[in-house]
C-alpha cells in the first residue's frame, strides 16, 4: 500500500475511535485493520494510537500526523479535482460543533441554506455547550464562545459579542427592577452550569474597578437555549451572550439591565466576548470547511 492509502487508513481510524470501526466502513477485517497499522507505526517508529479493547486514543505524535494526513490528503483531492476540472464541486463531509442556543438560531439555518447550495456536501451539526476535542471527535470547525485560551487550535473573530443581562417585562413588573447589581442577590436568576459549576458570580464595573455579585440560582441549566427560554418565560433574570438575546430584545419579549455596568462571567470578559471560528491546527482546511467559513461569515453579516 502507498503511503496515500496508509494516510487515509489512519485518519479513518481516528475519525471512527477504533480499528473495528474503521475497517467496516473501508471493507477491511480487524485483523487487516491491526496489521496495517503495526506496519504503519513500523514504518515511522513511533506509537500513533493508545489502544485498548474498546476504542483507540491519539496519542501526541499521533495527533500530530493526523493533523499532517487531513492536511496532505486535502492537498491530493484539490489536485484531483483539478486534473478533472472540477475545481467549483464541493463535495465531502462537514462536522461542525457549536453552542446550543448560538447554533440553533445561526449556525442551524446557515447549514441549511449552504446544505442547499452544495447537495454534495454532508452537514453533521453537534451542539453543546462545552468543548469537544476537535481531533479526537473528528471535528471540522468550532463556533466557540468566549475570550479563547492559548492552545495549539487556530481561531478567526466571527462576530463581536458582549455578554448582557436580561429578563422579561413580566418578571420586572412582577418582581421589580433592581436598582443597582448588588439588589441581584435578591432577585431570582437563571444560572448556567458549566463543568459541573454554576456560573453564578456575576462581575460588573463600579467607579472603583470591578465588583462581584454571588446570585441566588433559583433555576439551572447546562443548556444555554434553556437558560434563555426561561428568562422570556418571566423565570428569573439572566446572563446571556448578546447574540443569543439579540432577537427577543429587539423584538421586546426581553429587557437589559445595567447594560453600561456588565462585565460577563468571569473577571477576564472586560466587556467583550467574542464569538470564534477554530479549527484543528493545520495550515490548510478541507474545501467544505473554507466554503462554509465564507458562507457563515457573509450570512452573519447579513443579519
Amino acid at each position: 500500500m502507498s503511503k496515500i492509502d496508509d494516510m487515509a487508513l489512519f485518519v479513518q481510524v481516528a475519525k471512527s475511535g477504533g480499528l473495528a470501526a474503521a475497517g467496516r466502513k473501508l471493507g477491511l477485517s480487524p485483523a487487516s485493520m491491526t496489521a496495517r497499522m503495526n506496519q504503519i507505526e513500523q514504518r515511522y517508529q513511533t506509537r500513533l494510537l493508545n489502544r485498548n479493547t474498546r476504542q483507540v486514543s491519539l496519542t501526541d505524535a499521533g495527533q500530530r500526523f493526523y493533523q499532517g494526513c487531513l492536511r496532505v490528503l486535502d492537498e491530493v483531492a484539490v489536485a484531483e479535482a483539478t486534473l478533472s476540472h472540477q475545481e467549483a464541486a464541493i463535495s465531502g463531509t462537514l462536522r461542525v460543533t457549536a453552542p446550543s442556543d448560538f447554533g440553533r438560531q445561526y449556525v442551524a439555518p446557515a447549514l441549511t441554506a449552504f446544505a442547499s447550495e452544495h447537495p454534495d456536501v454532508m452537514p453533521h451539526l453537534n451542539l453543546t455547550d462545552g468543548n469537544l476535542k476537535l481531533v479526537d471527535e473528528g471535528i471540522d470547525l468550532a463556533i466557540r464562545l468566549g475570550n479563547l485560551p492559548d492552545s495549539t487550535l487556530v481561531a478567526r473573530p466571527l462576530v463581536q459579542n458582549r455578554r448582557v443581562l436580561c429578563a422579561s417585562p413580566v418578571y420586572l413588573e412582577k418582581a421589580g427592577t433592581p436598582d443597582t447589581p448588588a439588589e441581584l442577590a435578591k432577585h431570582r436568576c437563571l444560572v448556567m452550569e458549566w463543568g459541573g459549576l454554576a456560573m453564578d458570580e456575576w462581575y460588573f464595573t463600579t467607579e472603583s474597578g470591578q465588583s462581584a455579585v454571588r446570585v441566588r440560582a433559583a433555576m439551572t441549566s447546562t443548556d444555554g437555549a434553556m437558560i434563555r427560554q426561561w428568562a422570556v418565560d418571566g423565570c428569573g433574570i439572566a446572563m446571556k451572550s448578546w447574540w443569543d438575546v439579540r432577537r427577543d430584545v429587539l423584538d421586546g419579549r426581553l429587557m437589559l439591565l445595567f447594560d453600561d455596568q456588565v462585565i460577563g462571567l468571569n473577571r477576564s470578559d472586560a466587556g467583550s466576548v467574542g464569538i470564534h471560528l477554530v479549527y484543528p491546527g493545520r495550515k490548510f482546511q478541507p474545501r467544505p470547511v473554507q466554503a462554509f467559513t465564507a458562507f457563515l461569515l457573509d450570512w452573519m453579516e447579513t443579519l
